[in-house]
């Protein structure tokens, strides 16, 4: 079980006036849930936990494929559970459980999508479990959702992104709910556009400003290994209007043809879709990813990042083995799609990815670089084999309180979409306390 073998975490980090040290790391653990594949700990949950002022909420599939929602005070070990009157289809490792809470407490949930009709439901009252029945948001082009992702924006309001549409043919829809109103709206049905001939698949985030970053690689058909090159957007009012990383307006939808590119990456680069975003102080944006470079066999990860209006990209280098992503469906991947963070430390701006790979043990591990403009990685494993988890963590609380808590459960996924044969196992928080 995760609470008997897996390792505290011990991260090296460090922030500008504050640093990380080895006091009181402390994992906590919640319940037992499924893994026997990777839809608890797919890096697209948006999100697995989510801090909104002193309390902490969680959201898992249990062993018999329900939707379990949880909660309690930060500092605390206890959690509050919740089995809700929701299930999912676990077999299918798309079908992930994202969640938010808006500006006046209420707990929004969306689960089970695989191109399939929206599913949703908010809490009954603010800082409670209890949910409503499935509800729609705005009944438009909710018919077709895949990934869905929330966002909170700083005046209290969420953003809500989604693929509308199949495998290579898909468009991203984005959606904002009023806390003043209680109510959704469509912002965009189409932001960025297949053309009937290929779909995006995205990570965003959202800066101290209320800026919406958003890069996406394109998919040309629902093979993985079609995937290529790395574009870039970003919207100052919540989605409505969007401009290019020099400030040029773009004109909707976004295209191919249109879009700009902050990396041009072949097809059959091995090139993963669906990572991290983040933004510094300043709104410069850092994407973390894995590609292989011509005339290279091993997949590396890459950061692609705007400095001074220019983009930069910085192979990290590290990898010793190959491997392909060629093929439909939840690959069994050898590596997880990384998670990353980035600060300003002594003048310099000093990042961490955070990751899995099974030439390391399939632990979680962490690269740490002090200054990007180095390039310099130093590696730790920090945990003993989590299977084919991918890395989440409460983005809210560490934008609010730099606290670093990962969602972290051992995981078995099978090539394809079957299914693996382990028992279920325990979901946990790692809490990495920053002084």
């Amino acid at each position: 079980m995760l609470k008997k073998t897996l390792t505290i975490l011990l991260l090296v980090v460090a922030f500008i006036g504050v640093a990380l040290t080895s006091v009181a790391q402390k994992t906590v653990p919640v319940a037992e849930g499924w893994a026997n594949n990777s839809v608890n700990t797919v890096v697209f949950r948006k999100n697995a936990l989510v801090t909104f002022k002193k309390h902490q909420f969680i959201a898992f599939y249990n062993a018999e494929g329900r939707v379990v929602v949880g909660k309690r005070k930060l500092g605390s070990t206890q959690w509050q559970l919740h089995n809700t009157a929701f299930k999912g289809n676990v077999a299918d490792a798309h079908n992930s459980i994202s969640i938010m809470v808006d500006g006046e407490g209420f707990l929004h949930l969306s689960w089970d999508h695989h191109n399939n009709p929206l599913r949703y439901a908010i809490s009954k009252q603010a800082l409670e479990l209890e949910m409503s029945e499935k509800i729609p948001m705005t009944g438009e082009v909710e018919q077709r959702v895949t990934y869905p992702e929330f966002y909170r924006l700083p005046n209290g309001d969420l953003l809500f992104m989604y693929r509308n549409g199949a495998s290579g043919k898909g468009n991203l829809v984005l959606k904002r709910y009023s806390v003043q109103h209680k109510k959704w709206q469509t912002i965009q049905e189409n932001l960025i556009d297949g053309q009937n001939q290929r779909n995006a698949y995205w990570q965003a985030c959202l800066d101290t400003q209320g800026t919406l970053h958003l890069s996406w690689v394109w998919r040309e058909s629902a093979d993985v290994a079609s995937n290529h090159d790395m574009a870039y957007a970003r919207s100052k009012d919540g989605g409505i209007t969007w401009e290019n990383s020099q400030g040029v307006a773009y004109q909707l939808p976004i295209t191919a043809q249109t879009a700009e590119y902050a990396c041009k990456i072949p097809q059959q680069s091995e090139l993963i879709n669906q990572t991290s975003m983040v933004a510094d102080a300043q709104g410069n944006p850092y994407i973390a990813t894995y590609f292989k470079e011509k005339n290279d066999s091993i997949p590396q990860y890459h950061l692609i990042f705007l400095q001074e209006k220019q983009w930069q990209v910085r192979n990290l280098g590290f990898r010793k083995t190959p491997f392909s992503l060629s093929g439909v469906g939840t690959k069994r991947i050898p590596i997880a799609r990384p998670q990353l963070i980035t600060w300003q430390y002594k003048n310099q701006q000093a990042a961490l990815l955070l990751f899995r790979d099974a030439e390391r043990g399939d632990k979680v591990s962490t690269a740490y670089c002090a200054n990007l403009r180095l390039n310099q990685w130093v590696l730790k494993d920090v945990s003993e084999s989590v299977g084919s988890w991918e890395p989440s963590y409460d983005t809210e609380l560490w934008k609010s309180r730099k606290q670093l808590h990962v969602f972290v459960q051992k995981v078995e996924q099978a090539d394809g979409e079957g299914k693996a044969n382990i028992p279920p196992q325990t979901v946990a928080v790692i809490e990495i306390p920053i002084k």
